[in-house]
Protein backbone atom coordinates (compact mmCIF):
# COMPACT_ATOMS: atom_id res chain seq x y z
CA UNK A 1 0.00 0.00 0.00
CA UNK A 2 1.06 3.82 -0.95
CA UNK A 3 2.06 5.89 1.77
CA UNK A 4 0.35 8.97 2.39
CA UNK A 5 0.49 12.00 4.09
CA UNK A 6 -1.80 14.49 5.57
CA UNK A 7 -0.23 17.70 7.63
CA UNK A 8 -0.86 21.26 7.95
CA UNK A 9 1.56 24.46 8.18
CA UNK A 10 -0.13 27.50 8.98
CA UNK A 11 0.45 30.87 10.04
CA UNK A 12 -2.09 33.27 10.72
CA UNK A 13 -4.46 35.43 13.65
CA UNK A 14 -6.53 34.20 15.51
CA UNK A 15 -10.10 35.31 14.59
CA UNK A 16 -11.91 35.18 18.37
CA UNK A 17 -10.84 34.14 22.14
CA UNK A 18 -10.99 30.09 21.93
CA UNK A 19 -13.41 28.30 23.09
CA UNK A 20 -12.24 25.55 26.25
CA UNK A 21 -14.35 23.32 27.08
CA UNK A 22 -13.75 19.46 28.79
CA UNK A 23 -14.82 16.30 27.85
CA UNK A 24 -16.85 13.74 29.85
CA UNK A 25 -13.31 12.02 30.60
CA UNK A 26 -12.18 15.12 31.92
CA UNK A 27 -10.14 15.69 28.45
CA UNK A 28 -9.15 20.01 28.11
CA UNK A 29 -10.04 20.98 24.25
CA UNK A 30 -9.49 24.15 22.81
CA UNK A 31 -11.68 25.34 19.59
CA UNK A 32 -10.38 28.26 17.98
CA UNK A 33 -10.28 30.23 14.59
CA UNK A 34 -7.05 30.96 12.72
CA UNK A 35 -7.35 33.11 9.54
CA UNK A 36 -4.87 33.22 6.54
CA UNK A 37 -4.32 35.83 3.81
CA UNK A 38 -3.42 35.53 0.22
CA UNK A 39 -2.87 38.31 -2.23
CA UNK A 40 -3.32 37.32 -5.99
CA UNK A 41 -4.03 39.69 -8.91
CA UNK A 42 -7.92 39.89 -10.49
CA UNK A 43 -8.69 39.83 -14.06
CA UNK A 44 -8.02 43.55 -14.22
CA UNK A 45 -4.21 43.08 -12.86
CA UNK A 46 -5.54 44.58 -9.30
CA UNK A 47 -4.37 43.08 -6.30
CA UNK A 48 -6.73 41.51 -4.03
CA UNK A 49 -6.49 39.86 -0.72
CA UNK A 50 -8.46 36.64 -0.02
CA UNK A 51 -9.03 35.05 3.72
CA UNK A 52 -9.56 31.82 4.32
CA UNK A 53 -10.57 30.79 8.09
CA UNK A 54 -9.37 27.73 9.34
CA UNK A 55 -11.04 26.10 12.07
CA UNK A 56 -8.36 24.25 14.76
CA UNK A 57 -8.76 22.28 17.96
CA UNK A 58 -6.18 21.09 20.14
CA UNK A 59 -6.61 18.72 22.97
CA UNK A 60 -4.63 18.21 26.70
CA UNK A 61 -1.37 20.50 27.07
CA UNK A 62 -1.92 22.11 23.95
CA UNK A 63 -5.47 23.46 24.97
CA UNK A 64 -3.77 24.72 28.35
CA UNK A 65 -1.47 26.79 26.16
CA UNK A 66 -4.29 28.08 24.17
CA UNK A 67 -6.69 28.76 26.93
CA UNK A 68 -3.20 30.64 28.77
CA UNK A 69 -1.86 32.79 26.17
CA UNK A 70 -4.11 32.80 22.91
CA UNK A 71 -6.48 35.39 22.29
CA UNK A 72 -8.11 37.12 19.84
CA UNK A 73 -5.66 38.63 17.76
CA UNK A 74 -2.69 36.56 18.59
CA UNK A 75 -0.16 35.20 15.57
CA UNK A 76 0.35 31.14 15.91
CA UNK A 77 2.46 29.06 13.37
CA UNK A 78 0.63 26.03 13.31
CA UNK A 79 1.26 22.04 12.71
CA UNK A 80 -1.63 19.36 12.18
CA UNK A 81 -3.53 17.07 10.20
CA UNK A 82 -6.86 17.65 8.65
CA UNK A 83 -9.75 15.96 9.86
CA UNK A 84 -13.31 16.03 8.75
CA UNK A 85 -16.03 15.06 10.84
CA UNK A 86 -19.57 14.35 10.10
CA UNK A 87 -23.20 14.25 11.94
CA UNK A 88 -26.72 14.03 11.82
CA UNK A 89 -28.23 17.59 12.61
CA UNK A 90 -31.06 16.85 15.18
CA UNK A 91 -33.28 19.54 13.65
CA UNK A 92 -33.29 19.14 10.14
CA UNK A 93 -31.78 15.53 9.91
CA UNK A 94 -29.26 16.04 7.18
CA UNK A 95 -25.53 14.92 7.16
CA UNK A 96 -23.54 17.99 8.48
CA UNK A 97 -20.00 18.33 7.77
CA UNK A 98 -17.11 19.61 9.45
CA UNK A 99 -13.37 20.29 8.29
CA UNK A 100 -10.98 20.97 11.26
CA UNK A 101 -6.92 21.19 11.82
CA UNK A 102 -6.16 18.97 14.81
CA UNK A 103 -3.27 21.04 16.01
CA UNK A 104 0.22 18.81 16.68
CA UNK A 105 2.63 21.95 17.14
CA UNK A 106 1.50 25.25 18.41
CA UNK A 107 4.32 28.74 18.20
CA UNK A 108 2.99 31.69 19.88
CA UNK A 109 4.70 34.47 17.68
CA UNK A 110 2.43 37.42 19.64
CA UNK A 111 3.87 39.53 22.42
CA UNK A 112 1.34 40.44 24.86
CA UNK A 113 1.50 44.19 23.44
CA UNK A 114 -0.05 42.34 20.07
CA UNK A 115 -3.69 41.01 19.92
CA UNK A 116 -6.78 42.73 21.27
CA UNK A 117 -7.22 42.27 24.54
CA UNK A 118 -3.54 42.93 25.97
CA UNK A 119 -3.44 41.08 28.90
CA UNK A 120 -3.26 37.38 29.50
CA UNK A 121 -1.01 36.69 26.39
CA UNK A 122 2.55 35.33 25.57
CA UNK A 123 5.22 37.41 26.93
CA UNK A 124 8.55 37.74 25.39
CA UNK A 125 11.32 38.60 27.99
CA UNK A 126 11.83 42.41 28.97
CA UNK A 127 15.44 43.70 27.59
CA UNK A 128 18.18 44.28 30.55
CA UNK A 129 17.58 48.07 30.63
CA UNK A 130 13.89 47.49 30.87
CA UNK A 131 12.44 49.11 27.90
CA UNK A 132 8.96 47.49 27.10
CA UNK A 133 10.17 47.34 23.45
CA UNK A 134 9.25 43.85 21.69
CA UNK A 135 12.50 43.84 19.98
CA UNK A 136 15.61 44.15 21.79
CA UNK A 137 19.60 43.00 21.17
CA UNK A 138 20.27 39.14 22.03
CA UNK A 139 24.26 39.77 21.16
CA UNK A 140 26.30 39.00 24.38
CA UNK A 141 27.75 42.17 25.67
CA UNK A 142 31.23 43.15 24.52
CA UNK A 143 34.30 42.01 27.37
CA UNK A 144 35.64 44.39 29.27
CA UNK A 145 38.60 46.02 28.35
CA UNK A 146 37.93 44.69 24.24
CA UNK A 147 35.94 47.59 23.22
CA UNK A 148 38.80 48.97 21.42
CA UNK A 149 39.21 45.83 19.00
CA UNK A 150 35.70 45.52 18.45
CA UNK A 151 35.49 49.23 16.97
CA UNK A 152 38.84 48.08 14.93
CA UNK A 153 37.32 45.34 13.92
CA UNK A 154 34.72 47.22 11.67
CA UNK A 155 34.50 45.29 7.82
CA UNK A 156 34.21 47.32 4.72
CA UNK A 157 32.76 46.29 1.78
CA UNK A 158 36.16 45.46 0.36
CA UNK A 159 37.18 43.14 2.97
CA UNK A 160 33.92 40.75 1.40
CA UNK A 161 35.26 38.26 -0.87
CA UNK A 162 32.57 38.63 -3.51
Amino acid sequence: MARSVNKVTLLGNVGKDPEIRSTPGGTMVANLTLATSDRQKDAQGNWQDRTEWHNLVAFTRTAEIVRDYVKKGSKLYIEGKIQTRSWDDKESGQKRYRTEILVNELVLLSGREEGSGGAGGYSRPAAASGSSSASFDQRPAAAAGHDEYAQSAEISDDDIPF
